[in-house]
């Protein structure tokens, strides 16, 4: 049992699951031969080397050597724990858990992250239930003369904090939900200066806005008032489950659209998200709160590498247009600026506007890196105008990580502020020279270590071809093997041999620790097999005899050393042992040459 899960149960879910399915919600996949394609989400690439093969049901990614099945996919992605993981799985293939009577010590030792997730899914359920009772007519009110439809109202999730200092704080503690498990979840606010420590509710008499990651799990609230007041937006404060700039609001419900049409409209507000969804544009995704973050780059990098980024056209919208286009350039993203006229916001332009005139405004949309230099720094100003832009174009090609998108500005910026080119890089140069390096994220490779290459071979040949197995068994080659965790995992393979329901290759991998074994196991399963069936008898023959050979290599070695040190002790009794041993370990090697 794991996480009382039954192994079983694991077994059926792992079979059920459809890996390329799975990973496709997360990660955009092109098929190639056999298997599928895509960029790795566990590091920044530009050409993909993220595979997930559909026959073993495993991924690999031969960039930065993660691998695994669904299971540690969702794990390694979600920071999930492994119970958490087979459930997500479950109720995805269909599979019903057997639920059993937990104790209070279970209660306790579930994680916090688990036990906050559920405590915001029932704040979402109560909220929910405040806008469509009498109470919440106002709310809906609200909503109307917004122009929010009932389906956006539903798809988004939206409810009403009642105004009040305890009704969700009374309802959560109905539900068995202590007042310290809400307040982690940032749902509730203790009293300052109280010896009790009393609580109320941080939301109150505010349209709520549910925020979720990307499947759909409530992780924090955004509370709006609905007249005049401040702050106009009450949010949830960072927990174990949210961290602003690592998510992206709306993801869940939009990354399908955004696949379809090919690229996102990346906004900043949650009503813009809502007005524009509501509007039929629904590629959209909004960031929360602050400035764009390498971490939703990344989130935005797994279904599309195509942004139109939405800007106002003052000064402070300049700015964030300069922030955000080294952050896509760093990214590799195609990243265009759609520029909002004066007085605009998103959800006010599509609303007087329309949906038509608002795709055609995106659809206009020049290139980030063209508007920045034709609009941001512009040229043919007084000398010393156009002696600053130098200045701000040398400090912002500094801050490009990449050379070839480096060399790419030099040369534009050089054109448009009619600039030498060389004049322009020996700046830059003299200006990166000065400069600290930039902490570029690497691929997390994993050293392979020194394997044994025939063993790995063997263990290779015996999950390609399972009916190799009784004739490993029968061999014994397997305790001759120098690297226990190989020798563990060719038992394990043979115990699971005679079982009814055979474990996959995934599964059996799955199992392994984290290490040069498991990277290099899952590096020979994902690439195309070098083996030929009409092969097979002779190649098992004869690396059987090699692995049998470096046995006796070593044992050779040993005995060497012991009965040198027999000899030297006087300890004639071991030191015949010892050559008697050495006589039948020169008859085995006969026998194998």
């Amino acid at each position: 049992m794991k996480g009382s899960i039954p192994e079983d149960k694991i077994e059926e879910i792992r079979r059920r699951a459809d890996i390329v399915s799975l990973i496709g919600e997360y990660v955009t996949l092109r098929k190639a031969g056999k298997n599928f394609l895509g960029l790795c989400p566990f590091h920044r690439e530009k050409t993909p080397s993220f595979t997930v093969s559909p026959e073993k049901q495993m991924f690999y990614c031969f960039g930065c050597s993660e691998g695994g099945d669904a299971v540690s996919f969702l794990m390694k992605l979600n920071q999930l724990t492994f119970p958490e993981a087979v459930r997500h799985l479950a109720g995805k293939a269909g599979v019903v858990i057997p639920e059993r009577t937990v104790s209070h010590e279970e209660k306790e030792r579930r994680t916090l992250r688990e036990q906050i997730r559920q405590t915001n899914e029932l704040a979402a359920g109560f909220f929910a239930d405040a806008l469509r009772s009498p109470a919440g007519e106002g709310a809906r009110e609200y909503l109307r003369k917004r122009g929010i439809g009932e389906e956006a109202i539903s798809t988004f999730r939206l409810g009403l904090a009642p105004d009040g200092w305890r009704h969700l704080l009374d309802f959560l503690g109905k539900k068995g939900i202590s007042p310290q498990l809400a307040e982690k979840a940032g749902l509730i606010v203790p009293r300052a200066g109280q010896q009790d420590r009393g609580y109320y509710d941080r939301f109150r008499g505010r349209l709520m806005i549910p925020i979720e990651d990307v499947d759909g799990h409530v992780i924090a609230f955004g509370g709006r008032v609905m007249g005049a007041g401040e702050p106009k937006y009450v949010n949830s404060p960072e927990s174990a489950v949210y961290t602003k700039g690592n998510n992206l609001y709306g993801l869940a419900r939009t990354r399908e659209a955004i696949r379809e049409r090919g690229f996102a409209i990346l906004i900043e507000g949650y009503f813009d998200l809502i007005s524009l969804w509501n509007a039929g544009i629904t590629n959209v995704v909004a960031t929360l709160g602050t400035a764009l973050t390498r971490s939703q780059i990344d989130l935005i990098r797994r279904y599309t590498t195509h942004v139109a980024a939405v800007f106002d056209s003052d000064e402070a919208g300049r700015k964030a247009l300069a922030r955000s286009l080294e952050l896509f350039l760093a990214g590799n993203i195609h990243a265009r600026a759609v520029i909002l006229p004066d007085g605009y916001d998103p959800d006010d332009f599509v609303r007087t506007r329309g949906r038509e005139e608002t795709e055609e405004l995106v659809a206009r949309a020049l290139p980030m890196v063209d508007y920045y230099i034709d609009e941001i720094l512009g040229g043919r100003g007084t000398l010393e105008e156009d002696r600053d832009k130098l200045r701000e174009a040398v400090s912002f090609i500094c801050r490009i990580e990449d050379a070839i998108a480096r060399n790419l500005f030099v040369k534009k910026v050089s054109e448009k502020l009619n600039v030498d080119q060389d004049v322009l890089k020996t700046e830059v140069q003299r200006a990166l020279s000065r400069a600290p390096a930039p902490q570029i994220d690497q691929p997390r490779r994993k050293t392979a270590g020194e394997i044994d290459h025939l063993e790995l071979s063997l263990i290779h040949m015996m999950l390609e071809y399972p009916t190799l197995t009784p004739r490993v068994a029968e061999s014994g080659v397997l305790n001759c093997f120098l690297t226990e965790e190989l020798k563990s995992l060719g038992e394990r393979i043979l115990a699971d041999a005679g079982k009814e329901e055979m474990p996959d290759a995934s599964s059996l991998v799955s199992g392994l620790a984290e290490g040069p074994v498991r990277v290099k196991i899952l590096a020979l399963l994902m690439r195309e097999s070098p083996y030929h069936e009409e092969w097979m008898d002779r190649l098992l023959v004869d690396t059987t005899r090699q692995i049998r050979r470096k046995w006796c290599k070593e044992r050779h070695r040993i005995l060497r050393r012991q009965i040198g040190k027999a000899e030297e002790d006087g300890n004639g009794e071991l030191c015949a042992r010892l050559l008697r041993e050495k006589e039948r370990l020169m008859q085995e090697e006969k026998m194998l040459a």
